[in-house]
């Protein structure tokens, strides 16, 4: 598994010249970005490799998102704003992708827990997150976001909303419509909600 980068202020200032914006002014200096990289950049990494499948995907695009948080013109002040807003940037950099290549990437499924093989438990645990890993990558982007918002992250339905630039009112049903389709491709891959059917 890979884990974030460690990017600095001076890492997105030499970014910023390589791209030839010397003059660039940043919405946050070293003092104020450090403590907010340091809070939301492991939750951010988690999310965007499950968004894309892809562990150095996920690194290039934690970089651009917080490149892009920074050149932000009216970056909230609250951080709890900051973090939804970096979210949203990184929803989006992960649909601009996956539009520019027109295709889905593929999920790897790791079989190899760690635990011994002759653990009935640990291969049917296996088995569920190899189904959940392979439903979640045939859902379309925006349920694979919220599901992972609100279920891995613990978002609020106000945090999705602002993360994912929908309405509020809009993101009761949309969950529940994402979960039900979680449920029917968990169902076609033989998951019945406690053991695996025959296939």
């Amino acid at each position: 598994m890979s884990i974030a980068r460690n990017v600095t202020a001076s890492e997105i200032d030499r970014l910023e010249s390589a791209l030839g914006g010397r003059d660039a002014v940043f919405a946050l200096d070293e003092d104020a970005f450090r403590p907010f990289y340091d809070r939301t950049a492991r939750p951010l990494w988690a999310y965007l490799s499950r968004m894309t499948g892809d562990p150095d995907l996920a690194d290039d695009l934690l970089q651009e998102a917080y490149y892009r948080l920074l050149r932000a013109p009216g970056l909230p002040e609250s951080d709890a704003h900051r973090r939804h807003y970096l979210f949203r940037i990184a929803t989006n950099l992960v649909r601009d992708g996956w539009r520019r290549r027109a295709c889905r990437p593929e999920f790897t499924v790791s079989h190899d827990d760690g635990e011994l093989p002759g653990d009935v438990e640990a291969a049917h645990r296996t088995r569920v997150r190899a189904d959940v890993r392979s439903a979640m990558a045939r859902l379309r982007t925006r349920d694979r976001a919220l599901l992972w918002l609100a279920y891995a992250q613990g978002a609020s339905h106000r945090e999705i909303s602002e993360s994912l630039g929908v309405r509020l009112g809009s993101v009761k049903p949309l969950l529940f419509r994402a979960r039900r389709r979680l449920s029917a491709l968990l169902r076609t891959a033989g998951y019945t909600g406690g053991r695996h059917e025959a296939r």
